[in-house]
């Protein structure tokens, strides 16, 4: 956004025109309704809020909301992914809510997973009374302070009158310039104290307003315009960043016929199906994909920040090349890889301005050549897996899921082999349906992540209805288990396809090439017995299917070939949320790989557990 309208915003009354308050104008009301009625100004309609002794307040005032529906998850860690994979899969700013002390604690490693992946998101969470602040009261934690290096911004609100200013501005930072979390700590007797409040006040960040950057330089644009004039092996490399610019690269695309590699973040925001698309780059990206970034001589970075897993060892990345690198985020400009051209500046905004001067400029693009480099590489180097029809081939079974669902469905994940091979193999064609934690890698991100999604397009309320379908690992689900309960309570439609090998599949692939297989507490079954070796179904552990259906979800278990497409069409079918656990085996890889720190020319395309390294 140009800062003109930035600054115009902070001054103008809110763009809540619709909303009514349920007080007269003149009429005292507590606290923690006054922050209710902020969420209502804002066009918040759902939260994800477990309360406790500090947050007491807060829900009581939720329930004299007729507009917010409040989700109930388990733990305070699954709420804060739910609401993550709420704003991830609409763009909206979520909001989720914990008590002082452990509630606060527990949403640490959602706030730095949203952090890293820059998620809008308001985090709201209890504190002890004022005057007890400092005292090691009961459930005292200081949560400015913990997580002040892991949040965009964050408040410790001292005076009731302040809470509609600090409101506004929790919304505003968490979703213009780079997106992020914003934590708003309000002590008890905050939330109590009666006001009568002033909604209308001017925010008060004149320096975030006036570090945000302003309108792309025309002149920067026609130097990168001149440059892929120049280029005889362009590359587009998009990440995350995109998410909001999507057509805008996908016209750039038309335009130059540039070819595109994707970032794990970036998946969706270019067709995978795209003649152009090179898939995912990086440690498990295709072959192509990697081999194109290490002979272009134009990398073209488009909102992405140069991350260790896309470059590996950095002085070989993209060797060959004049670098352009265009972030909103000015400390990302440099940080890890010099760029001969920088753009700091909205990438939507950007692309756009790129795409006017290419159409006034009748850009005619002259790249076949390398195109056709680039087509012999992939048939020589096709994404491929082992043909098994002994067992479930994990590769084969998400490209099952793909076709079940023709393309179409929200993908969440956790993290691990199974987060990679979605990644790989279930082609991504629309943006904003790929929830997964990139950044912090945080395992137990699948299941509440794909309820945030869940309820985002259950098709009630006029809300759109879409399939989510949450692709995990034994141990990743295992992490955030308890929110089958949610599910299940809640009514949302999620399906879970459990990829399960019995171990930490991915620490097992790094065993099996760095450690000389040595087991190092990677198994997760029981110790007497392992069903890889048995094949008896009573060793498998834990049964997720009973799991399920204590919950009063349904489910069901998967080990042979021939069974594999029923069943996932069994679980599209059924109504409501359902489990199917598929055993596969635990000797597979991820492939391609790029060891940590390696470079294009160390890259892996065979092997499994069954060898020696």
């Amino acid at each position: 956004m140009a800062r003109q309208s930035v600054e115009a915003a902070v001054t103008s009354p809110h763009p809540s025109t619709k909303w009514v308050s349920r007080y007269a104008d003149d009429e005292p009301r507590k606290g923690c309704d006054v922050l209710v009625e902020c969420l209502e100004r804002e066009g918040v309609d759902t939260v994800f809020a477990y309360p406790g002794g500090a947050s007491m307040e807060i829900h009581q005032a939720l329930t004299r909301s007729n507009t917010i529906r409040n989700v109930l998850c388990r733990h305070e860690q699954g709420e804060i992914f739910a609401a993550e994979g709420y704003a991830k899969c609409t763009g909206k700013v979520s909001v989720c809510i914990a008590t002082s002390g452990p509630g606060a604690t527990n949403l640490v490693t959602g706030l730095a997973d949203a952090m890293l992946d820059s998620v809008p998101m308001v985090a709201i969470t209890g504190q002890v009374p004022r005057r007890m602040i400092g005292t090691d009261a009961f459930q005292e934690t200081p949560i400015v302070e913990i997580s002040r290096t892991i949040t965009k911004h964050n408040y410790l609100v001292m005076d009731v009158e302040d809470l509609p200013r600090i409101m506004r501005e929790a919304f505003y930072l968490a979703s213009t310039g780079r997106p992020g979390p914003v934590l708003v700590d309000i002590p008890k007797d905050v939330q109590q104290q009666m006001v009568i409040p002033k909604y209308d006040v001017a925010m008060a960040i004149t320096g975030y307003i006036e570090r945000l950057p302003p309108p792309p330089s025309f002149g920067t644009l026609q130097e990168i315009v001149k440059a892929l004039t120049k280029a005889k092996r362009p590359v587009v490399y998009s990440g995350g960043g995109c998410v909001n610019a999507h057509e805008e690269l996908r016209e750039f695309v038309q335009l130059t016929g540039t070819p595109v590699a994707q970032t794990l973040m970036g998946l969706g925001n270019f067709p995978a199906s795209d003649p152009a698309s090179l898939a995912m780059l990086g440690m498990h990206g295709t072959v192509t994909a990697n081999y194109a970034i290490d002979r272009a001589d134009l990398l073209l970075s488009f909102g992405v920040r140069f991350d260790d897993r896309v470059t590996g060892k950095l002085e070989a990345f993209a060797q060959h090349a004049t670098i352009v690198h265009i972030d909103v985020d000015p400390a990302e400009i440099g940080k890890n890889k010099h760029a001969h051209i920088s753009l700091c500046a909205d990438i939507r905004a950007s692309l756009a301005g790129l795409n006017d001067v290419l159409r006034k400029q009748n850009f005619q693009p002259n790249y076949g050549d390398w195109m056709d480099e680039l087509a012999k590489d992939k048939a020589a180097h096709p994404m491929r897996y082992p043909e098994r029809d002994d067992c479930i081939v994990p590769q084969w079974a998400i490209q099952v899921l793909h076709e079940e669902t023709k393309g179409e469905a929200i993908v969440s994940t956790g993290v691990g082999q199974h987060q990679m091979w979605a990644a790989q193999w279930y082609g991504l064609d629309y943006p904003r349906s790929w929830l997964t934690s990139g950044g912090l890698g945080s395992m137990g991100f699948g299941l509440p992540s794909a309820l945030g999604a869940a309820v985002a397009f259950d098709g009630k309320d006029g809300r759109p209805k879409r399939i989510v379908v949450d692709i995990d690992g034994d141990g990743s689900f295992l992490m955030n288990c308890q929110e089958l309960a949610t599910i299940c309570v809640e009514e949302l439609d999620v399906k879970m396809m459990i990829l399960n090998n019995q171990h930490l599949g991915m620490v097992v692939q790094w065993e099996d090439r760095f450690y000389k297989a040595n087991r190092a507490h990677t198994y997760l079954g029981r110790r007497e017995s392992e069903w890889h070796e048995t094949q008896e179904i009573k060793d498998i552990y834990p049964d997720f299917v009973k799991m399920a259906e204590s919950c009063g979800v349904k489910g069901e278990r998967v080990i042979r070939k021939e069974d594999l497409r029923p069943a996932i069409r069994r679980m599209l079918d059924t109504e409501g949320p359902y489990l199917l656990d598929v055993m596969v085996p635990h000797i597979e890889h991820v492939l391609p790989m790029i060891p940590g720190g390696g470079s294009f020319k160390d890259i892996i395309t065979e092997g499994d557990g069954t060898d020696t390294y």
